[in-house]
């Protein structure tokens, strides 16, 4: 199988769909704040986003058990398309944060039915290039919908840009209803995967979630902070909205450009090749990040973990396909998707609760250090539940394989 023959039935969906979250999420915030919110309002309103993604991840297993990958993803596109024609045109904050919930409920239901089909359909030799390419898509799709939105913005008004996200989950569903999925080494996953109950899963599996399912959730509190602790030390510092934007834009070029070789390096060398190497740069460059005191050396640190970031694309995809077990591979992957938004929630909590209490500076230090905890409990608990942890277990795999 050659990574292109994904394109048009699984990375191009994925872009096409996170288009429109990109092309609404600079307007989230400002939309609650027109229909009367105060900031601490909006904020809460913002947040629902990923509360739904984490109260959609469960639910979505059901969904993509009862009606497989492709057709629950054109589901979710579907609602979320309902959802977004409610935020264009919701008279009150009520509504608003209601389409907001299902919005990110429905993500989480794209998400998950898309890892299932590449982790079907795609040998373990270059599951961890797919995966990542696959968060490629995601990163792309993210950074080109703001500039869409700022277009339609600019001609019509601010609430145009939910139509650009009604057009782009309508143009994802069309795109997986008119293009085949190609098939991989066993065919086309034609049988509808299997349910297994949720707690079953957690009683069975503990140990995987009690460790790296927590590094995982770590990783995912050091990943989602860095959204929030760029752009608040960029103000700390008194740098201006345009110039923060453009360290923030740079530092997204540098993440997007390193999803391929990081799936490269993973397949090759294994997985700690990358997890560590990640962490510890996004985590050391973030708790060093008070140290800086301009525009030069703040975008110097923004590169730095955005190169971290980056470097990690697809980790908790890829870690998550190693260790779920055949015959429950949804409903874990559904808690696994769980605790790694949970830790994306917290992120930037921790680094709010202890700005208030404390310092912003120790806050962004706090969540660095998470960083580093995440490097750690990866060196740890990767080798014990992945069967391609490092080069010698990836040969040793393949040699099995081959046998």
């Amino acid at each position: 199988m050659r990574l292109r023959s994904l394109a048009p039935s699984v990375f191009l969906p994925a872009l096409i769909y996170e288009v429109g979250n990109g092309a609404i999420a600079p307007v989230i915030a400002l939309t609650a704040l027109s229909l009367g919110a105060s900031a601490a309002e909006a904020g809460v309103i913002l947040t629902l986003l990923g509360v739904g993604q984490i109260l959609g991840n469960v639910p979505s297993s059901f969904l993509v058990s009862r009606l497989g990958d492709r057709r629950a993803m054109m589901v979710a596109a579907t609602v979320a398309t309902g959802a977004l024609l409610v935020g264009y045109v919701a008279p009150g904050l009520p509504e608003f944060a209601f389409a907001v919930l299902v919005i990110g409920a429905c993500n989480s239901t794209f998400y998950l039915g898309r890892q299932h089909y590449i982790i079907e359909v795609v040998p373990p030799t270059m599951r961890a290039v797919a995966l990542s390419t696959l968060g490629g898509s995601h990163r792309i799709g993210l950074f080109l919908g703001p500039f869409a939105g700022a277009a339609v913005i600019h001609l019509f008004s601010m609430r145009a840009a939910y139509l650009v996200a009604v057009v782009a989950a309508t143009a994802a569903a069309l795109s997986l209803l008119a293009i085949p999925d190609v098939e991989g080494p066993r065919g086309k996953p034609e049988a509808l995967p299997a349910r297994t109950p949720i707690t079953a899963v957690l009683a069975s599996h503990r140990e995987v979630f009690l460790t790296l399912g927590f590094a995982v959730l770590a990783v995912g509190a050091a990943r989602s902070a860095r959204q929030t602790v760029i752009p608040l030390w960029a103000a700390h510092i008194g740098l201006n909205a345009t110039t923060t934007s453009l360290v923030f834009g740079v530092a997204t070029a540098v993440d997007m450009a390193l999803f391929y070789p990081a799936g490269r390096v993973m397949d090759q060398y294994g997985r700690l090749a990358v997890a560590v190497p990640s962490m510890v740069i996004l985590g050391g460059a973030t708790a060093l990040l008070p140290l800086t005191h301009g525009v030069v050396t703040l975008s110097l640190g923004a590169i730095a973990m955005s190169f971290g970031n980056g470097l990690g694309s697809g980790i908790i995809m890829t870690l998550g396909a190693d260790v779920a077990p055949a015959d429950a591979r949804v409903s874990f992957l559904s808690v696994w998707r769980t605790m790694s938004d949970t830790g994306s929630a917290i992120g930037p909590l921790v680094v709010a609760a202890l700005a208030a209490a404390w310092t912003l500076a120790a806050g962004v230090v706090a969540i660095g250090s998470v960083g580093l905890l995440a490097a750690f409990g990866m060196w740890r608990w990767v080798p014990l539940h992945s069967a391609y942890a490092n080069r010698r277990m990836v040969r040793a795999a393949r040699s099995e394989a081959a046998s």
